[in-house]
């Protein structure tokens, strides 16, 4: 099954492996101790999804640091 990448603030899909990469994509992401459960979920039909963050919503926490202290900042 294909890996997603989507954007973890606003759900834009960012881009898609075509092919089974789920322990490849775990390996190249460094992750502490619980952290992979916060980032990479599988739904219940086994479609893994690696939430990350998009180009806009990266720019707007850059133009705007206070976003960091909200859990979700988009409406």
């Amino acid at each position: 099954m294909p890996v997603r990448y989507r954007c973890r603030h606003c759900e834009v899909e960012i881009g898609t492996l075509p092919f089974n990469a789920e322990e490849t994509v775990q390996k190249l992401h460094l992750f502490e101790i619980g952290e992979i459960d916060d980032f990479i979920k599988k739904d219940e039909r086994g479609e893994t999804t690696v939430y990350s963050i998009c180009e806009h919503c990266e720019e707007s926490l850059r133009q705007f640091p206070d976003y960091y202290a909200l859990k979700k900042w988009l409406q």
